[in-house]
């Protein structure tokens, strides 16, 4: 379970996000949407630890970061909006050095990667350097090494971006199957269609503050249109922001 806990941040001392509250249960799949700048890059960051709050509390299953930073990364699985690689790593070394920063095994690891590379056909090139491959491809590398490390939370921003429609399908189905586990999914993105059929739960961010959260029958209480979908949800945001 992720859990943040009236969260105060941003960058050098430029608040960004003010007074931010919500979780995400074990088998649950909470979307984070808003329109670009609405602090989703932010809370993301302060949850996987590249920021730390100026006020406030992040729990994975009750452990904070302060608590023990290690243990704390290791229960996070990210699939970052733009893939990171390194020039010089192949597949298999990218997986590996995943693995090894997590403290892992790297037998029991590759072993469970072998599943994702044969699915998203990578499987056939591990000796191959992703930072060769299309931006799809480089997108299902990341896919895989935040699945080889078993989290208990996955963090995924804009996760369809450069996906061909399989591969948009295995992943959908991915989430599913690691919802089904037990796991916390957080998933920010602008793919609404997508994100109203998969989410359980949605946060809505703007201007750094939670503007609405829950189902999406909650969210349409909150903006006042019983049959709003998740696209004019959205739209009102937009004609909040200019109004």
């Amino acid at each position: 379970m992720l859990k943040l806990e009236k969260v105060t941040g941003g960058y050098a001392n430029i608040p960004v996000l003010k007074d931010v509250t919500f979780e995400v249960a074990d088998g649950e799949l909470v979307g984070l949407i808003g329109l670009n700048g609405a602090g989703k890059s932010t809370t993301i960051n302060e949850i996987i630890g590249l920021l730390t709050p100026y006020g406030g509390q992040i729990a994975i299953d009750g452990l904070t970061i302060q608590q023990d930073p290690a243990s704390y990364r290791q229960k996070i699985g990210y699939i970052p909006e733009t893939p990171s690689l390194y020039e010089e790593l192949t597949l298999r070394e990218h997986l590996e050095t995943v693995l090894m920063a997590y403290g892992l095994d790297v037998t029991e690891g590759m072993a469970r990667a072998d599943k994702y590379l044969k699915l998203f056909r990578l499987d056939e090139k591990l000796d191959w350097f992703p930072t060769q491959f299309s931006k799809g491809m480089k997108q299902k590398v990341m896919i895989i090494c935040a699945y080889a490390v078993d989290p208990s939370l996955y963090i995924v921003d804009e996760p369809f971006l450069g996906l061909d429609p399989v591969a948009i399908a295995d992943l959908i189905q991915l989430l599913a199957d690691e919802k089904a586990k037990g796991k916390s999914i957080l998933m920010s993105t602008h793919v609404l269609d997508s994100a109203e059929k998969m989410c359980d739960g949605f946060v809505i961010l703007h201007k750094g503050q939670i503007r609405a959260k829950g189902t999406l029958d909650e969210l349409r209480s909150t903006f006042g249109d019983e049959k709003a979908s998740l696209n004019d949800i959205y739209m009102t945001l937009t004609e909040e922001e200019t109004a």
